[in-house]
């Protein structure tokens, strides 16, 4: 009985995803962000099927949009670097299915799921918005879940282990993270199934929100952004991710030095805006959230294996290729749900991978071998170079900061977790369409503007009695 209800359930959901692409797509955005929170609370004995859930919804909007849309979508078939590589990497990933060394196929095709899936939604972002205040105002709109997915995570931190506040899906046998003097405060996760989800929502986060820090808006979005950052900044402490701050860091270091060098007029004028909202985040956050500096600073000090870590993160796949040569032991190999799919559809074991591995880059490195690590990193890298030369050529401040925080968001993370993070292949690939989106949107601005003024030139000034402009 359960099984028939659970096929109706999922039924229901693709078919209400196919009905509208756009709308779809905005809702599987934000079932990102509380799908966890349906796993923990509100299904936890559903949890594997709410996993899943997001793929049916962004199924039925890819049914929608390359089966039924009347949009003639030519973004697939551009001829760009990126979707010839896209397409490379995709066939490399198919003949990697049948690896022998797999034991199964079907831990194959749901390998190559985990590294392509999301990768349409590059392609339906310029279709998803017609203008750039469109855009503006889904970002803005977007990001306010930042607000009550913050609260939640303060709540967390003040809150003991053995809340019910902190707790993972059922499906994770580890207890909950702690740190801080004595491990008395519990590593937040928001609204997410585990902190790694979390750390990946902050991050993409934060380089959302700067744009949005740097255009004129009406106070009342203006004040909700300051909170969205605040409260960003606090809970990013509070996750005792050292990656997380990391990439922050970065982030700022590397958006001050690009602007420098390419517009030091926008860096002036981001330094007047954001002193003074900068110097109050700080003061609050030293004066309320005095534990959360407190104990990420003892984390980030008394742990020294990062810089280890991130050398490991570049040299060790290359030390693995030893262990099959050419090739690699198989799509899904070292993928950690593997085990499980294994157990649960009696799947042979596959060849035993000799080595132990963490890090994606050396698991992408083991799984597709020197061929396809070196063509999942072309596609990685032509992807920057394109968001750069995006930078460089959009005349839109607007269109332009988004350029530049999807690139730096990116180029920070290209050893990070991608195809082992589902959050993050979701957000991935949606701000990769920026390739394409950004230029149309500008265009379409251009041309609404050309159009406004040839208006305004056409006008017959107004014939109004003893005026001087009445026509005679």
């Amino acid at each position: 009985m359960s099984l028939i209800l659970a096929a109706i359930f999922i039924s229901l959901i693709f078919f209400i995803s196919c009905l509208n692409w756009q709308r779809t797509v905005k809702a599987a955005l934000v079932l990102v962000v509380i799908e966890g929170a349906l796993r923990k609370w509100v299904f936890p004995d559903a949890s594997e099927m709410i996993y899943f859930l997001k793929d049916i919804v962004i199924l039925g909007a890819y049914v929608n949009y390359f089966g039924f849309s009347k949009i003639q979508s030519k973004w697939m078939l551009n001829k760009s670097t990126v979707n010839i590589l896209i397409f490379i990497v995709a066939g490399w990933g198919l003949f990697q299915i049948f690896n022998p060394s797999l034991g199964s196929p079907l831990v194959g095709f749901f390998g190559w799921k985990a590294y392509l899936y999301y990768a349409p939604l590059m392609w339906m972002v310029p279709d998803l918005f017609r203008s750039e205040s469109e855009l503006k105002d889904f970002l803005n709109k977007y990001l306010l879940l930042l607000i009550p997915v913050g609260i939640l995570a303060v709540a967390q931190f003040f809150s003991p282990a053995s809340s019910p506040l902190n707790v993972y899906v059922r499906t994770a046998r580890q207890g909950i993270s702690t740190f801080g003097i004595a491990g008395m405060n519990v590593r937040v996760t928001g609204t997410f199934s585990y902190l790694s989800g979390y750390a990946v929502y902050l991050s993409v986060c934060f380089g959302l929100l700067m744009p949005l820090l740097l255009i004129k808006q009406p106070l009342r979005w203006r004040i909700l952004v300051l909170i969205e950052a605040f409260l960003l900044i606090v809970t990013s402490l509070m996750t005792g991710a050292r990656s997380l701050v990391f990439l922050e860091v970065l982030f700022l270091l590397g958006y001050l030095i690009i602007q420098a060098l390419s517009r030091p007029s926008d860096l002036w004028q981001w330094s007047k805006k954001m002193l003074l909202p900068s110097l109050a985040i700080a003061i609050a956050a030293g004066i309320w959230f005095a534990p959360a500096i407190e104990s990420f600073w003892k984390r980030a000090t008394l742990n020294e294996d990062v810089p280890q870590r991130i050398a490991n993160s570049f040299t060790q796949p290359f030390e693995f290729f030893k262990y099959k040569q050419i090739d690699g032991y198989g799509i899904g190999a070292a993928h950690q749900a593997t085990p499980a799919l294994r157990q649960a559809l009696s799947l042979p074991p596959g060849e035993i991978i000799p080595v132990y591995n963490e890090l994606e880059t050396s698991k992408i490195a083991l799984e597709l071998g020197p061929i396809g690590f070196s063509l999942w990193y072309a596609l990685r890298i032509s992807i920057l170079v394109t968001l750069g030369l995006l930078f460089l050529k959009l005349k839109s401040r607007f269109l332009r900061q988004l350029a530049l925080c999807a690139l730096l968001v990116q180029a920070i993370s290209i050893n990070g977790q991608l195809v082992f993070n589902h959050i993050y292949a979701v957000y991935y690939w949606f701000i990769s369409g920026f390739i394409f989106l950004l230029p149309q949107l500008e265009k379409i601005e251009n041309w609404q503007q050309k159009q406004k003024l040839l208006f305004y030139q056409n006008v017959p000034p107004p014939d109004i009695a003893g005026s001087p402009y009445r026509q005679p």
